[in-house]
């Protein structure tokens, strides 16, 4: 059994350690900042950690409500589903799924009727999960730049 809470807390057990595991490149100012970002607009982002039946973090997801335009979508505004995270040895044992109803949850209150993310085009795990979590594909993306 997993229990999920919505963070509330830049001490929320787990929120920070289960981040830098998603996101290793950041660094944990960078991590502790995004962290009280998010917690200053409640009405904008929602966040959850999965703990164990022996109270280990296990799982995150981050999510935000997003009005602006969302690539592949049909309304808004839109649950966008910003980063997920299982811990390796709980993956395949309904954790993301759990999260990403709690997300759900949360959207659907908020007036939202579709949920997107997005993942780089080589994570092939990634593209996988969200599949398995009913997310479909809409577009892919190549991004390109040029100095002024």
């Amino acid at each position: 059994m997993f229990r999920i809470q919505h963070c509330q807390s830049d001490e929320q057990a787990g929120w920070l350690p289960l981040r830098q595991a998603l996101w290793p490149d950041a660094s944990e100012k960078e991590h502790r900042d995004e962290i009280a970002q998010q917690l200053s607009e409640p009405q904008r982002y929602i966040n959850f950690v999965a703990y164990d039946s022996q109270e280990h973090p296990v799982g995150l997801a981050e999510a935000s409500l997003r009005r602006d335009y969302v690539n592949g979508t049909d309304s808004s505004p839109v649950m966008y589903l910003e980063g997920i995270y299982v811990v390796p040895q709980q993956r395949r044992h309904g954790v993301a799924a759990r999260l990403i109803e709690q997300v759900a949850h949360w959207g659907r209150a908020q007036g939202c009727l579709e949920m997107a993310s997005d993942t780089s085009l080589d994570n092939l795990p990634s593209q996988e999960t969200h599949k398995a979590l009913g997310f479909e594909e809409t577009e892919r993306v190549v991004f390109f730049k040029r100095p002024l």
